[in-house]
């Protein structure tokens, strides 16, 4: 069976159960953070209108039905600068819970969609709007990309080894955990508010924000003078030797966060290390004769090796995998953390213990079929599809 299908029998089963099922989602096609939340929502049984420029050969999201991020919707083509279009859009809208959009500050006011007349509309919409700098401030209407905004937060400065240069951590923290997590729980949160009597109301969900936010911990650290400014110089970035990763003897990797006293002990043991003979394990000064210590060790052993002996020890050593391997670990297929057959990939997440989810379908029902569901009227769904 091919991963496809297997995902489409899998949603067929489950996304009916799924708890965002009967949430209506309208989502105006982009890139980034704003597909991501979308599929999240698809997954946990959101039904997903994508609205799509007509523009050939487009690079945009709803025009690749096979595309991960893309799953779960029903794609429409609209062109948004006609106003026969625009009113049968604002139609629409009245049967839906939540608009997604991740446009630069002003496009959809300039095209008559914005707040204003969505909320007209429909009063208990939810307008989730997605920017990298938000709807306001000197930098709202300047273009830019998931390590521009990290840069401004701090965080991509913390990011990388002592004496190199910041490292992007992917797009993981701004554009995905910063920008499409941040949109999702806003959206939820305004959801809720709607759904316990109160308006809808729009949420300006940034990636400097949410970036911003996922650095608490550390700026909290760093204002106790717990933390350093210098990069690569502390406990949770690979500045501690005890919280690092080490090359094998294989040339291949492990990672160590061996933090608390009696995890830092186990490690040593494991290793074969005497604690007497070694300096204080919160003894900065002497972290690199440390580091030396423990890299020694770890090259008398090939990777998996180490896994034999310590992954499942309290010295919290774990193996560096790639992502060919990561799918075939024992945990992983335990927990079924990636699906398919030949071609793995993530799963549904998260977990539900009474509304399970799954991968949404790759595609939705047809558009004409969704909207005559939602209950818009047979003159729109006719505008709208024709």
């Amino acid at each position: 069976m091919s991963v496809h299908k297997q995902n489409v029998e899998a949603a067929s089963a489950s996304s009916s159960r799924g708890p965002l099922n009967g949430t209506r989602v309208i989502e105006l096609a982009g890139l980034g953070p704003v597909p991501f939340c979308a599929m999240l929502l698809a997954d946990m049984g959101g039904e997903i209108l994508c609205i799509a420029p007509p523009l050939p050969n487009t690079t945009l999201p709803c025009s690749a039905p096979r595309d991960l991020l893309l799953r779960g919707r029903t794609r429409l083509t609209l062109d948004l600068k006609q106003s026969q279009s625009r009113a049968a859009l604002l139609a629409a809208m009245a049967h839906a819970d939540v608009l997604l959009e991740g446009f630069r500050p002003g496009v959809l006011e300039r095209l008559g969609l914005g707040p204003q007349e969505c909320l007209a509309a429909n009063p208990r919409l939810v307008i989730g709007r997605m920017t990298g700098w938000g709807q306001s401030g000197p930098l709202a209407a300047a273009p830019g990309h998931d390590s521009n905004y990290l840069a401004l937060t701090g965080a991509l400065h913390a990011i990388g080894y002592a004496g190199q240069s910041p490292c992007p951590p992917l797009n993981l923290v701004a554009d995905l955990g910063g920008g499409a997590l941040y949109l999702g729980l806003g959206v939820l949160a305004a959801l809720l508010h709607v759904r316990s009597g109160g308006r809808g109301q729009v949420v300006d969900a940034a990636m400097v924000d949410g970036a911003a936010s996922l650095m608490t911990m550390i700026y909290e650290l760093y204002g106790r003078g717990l933390w350093s400014d210098e990069r690569g110089r502390n406990l949770l970035d690979g500045g501690a030797p005890f919280g690092a990763t080490y090359e094998t003897a294989d040339g291949k990797y492990v990672a160590v966060c061996a933090l608390e006293p009696h995890f830092y002990s186990a490690l040593l043991a494991a290793l074969g290390l005497d604690e007497r003979t070694l300096p204080p394990q919160h003894e900065r000064a002497s972290w690199p004769v440390l580091r030396e210590r423990l890299a020694a060790a770890f090259k008398t052993r090939t990777r998996d090796e180490w896994a034999r002996l310590l992954e499942r020890s309290d010295a919290c050593v774990t193996p560096v995998l790639s992502l060919a391997e990561a799918p075939e670990h024992p945990h992983n297929r335990a927990r079924q953390v990636f699906v398919g057959d030949s071609a793995k990939i993530p799963a549904a997440a998260p977990r539900f213990s009474h509304t399970p989810t799954a991968h949404a379908p790759a595609v939705g029902p047809p558009a004409s079929q969704l909207l005559a569901r939602w209950g818009v009227a047979a003159a729109t769904v006719a505008a709208l599809t024709q």
